[in-house]
Order: structure tokens, then sequence, then C-alpha cells
């Protein structure tokens, strides 16, 4: 299993009053995320896999420690842990070198905005989307809900 990696910068515009990220921005970061990875999974050649619009369906977030500003990036990995007929969850970790910050994850649904309506995954986006799909964490997630 692969996992995305993309290097985010901090902005001085991300503190909150007690200088650390704000929990909104955390947001952005995941979805800045996002987009290098499925940009960077388009496989070219005139193929039409995740050329289309999406939409997120649901954000679930665990923060589990303050990010205070510095100059150094944190990087947010991204990997797959579940693909369904029309969506998928992207999964996350917004880390450093020595601790994770946050956990997180979004249900994306794949969208044909010319028809206003969701679409199914094609059998091409399925195939590349395999290889970036760790379903065991998904699972511990789960069950760590369920405890």
């Amino acid at each position: 299993m692969t996992r995305h990696v993309y290097s985010c910068p901090l902005r001085w515009s991300d503190m909150d009053a007690f200088g650390h990220v704000n929990n909104v921005v955390f947001l952005r970061y995941l979805e800045e995320a996002r987009i290098d990875f499925m940009f960077r999974l388009a496989p070219g050649d005139g193929s039409t896999s995740f050329t289309g619009g999406s939409v997120v369906a649901r954000h679930e977030i665990d923060y589990l420690r303050p990010l205070v500003h510095r100059h150094e990036p944190v990087t947010v990995e991204s990997w797959v842990t579940k693909i369904g007929a029309a969506s998928m969850t992207i999964a996350y970790e917004v880390k450093d070198d020595q601790q994770v910050y946050v956990r997180a994850s979004t249900i994306v649904v794949p969208y044909n905005f010319a028809e206003g309506r969701p679409r199914r995954i094609s059998a091409e986006e399925r195939s590349v989307l395999e290889e970036y799909t760790d379903r065991t964490s998904d699972q511990q997630a789960t069950a760590a809900v369920a405890a």
C-alpha cells in the first residue's frame, strides 16, 4: 500500500489568538492534500479517469495535539480505506518527524456536474485507487470508536 505525501506550509493566517493552527484550518490542509492526491492519480494519455468533479460527503477529524506556528511545513499523508460503487474514503495523518497532530477521514463522491448527480467509480479509477488502499486502518478506527 502506497501513501500519498504532501508537504503543507503553515501560513501566519492559519494561527488563532492562542498561537496554534485553528481547528478549521486543518480542513484546508486536508483539502490541499486531497486535491494534490487526486490530480496525481489522473493517468493522462486521454483517459477521463479522475478528471470530473467530486464532492465531499463527510469529514471526521481527531485533533491529537496542538500545532504551533513554525517555518517548516507539515506532512499530510493520504491513503484510501474504502472504495464503494460511488464513493471512496480517504484517510489522513497531519504530522512531522516527531508526532502526529491530526488523524482524519473524508468520504468523497465522484460527481457529474453537467448532470447534477453522483457518478459511479470507473474500473480504471478503482484499479488506481487500489494501489493506495489500506483497509486495516479503517477497521482499526472503527474498532477504536466502538471500544
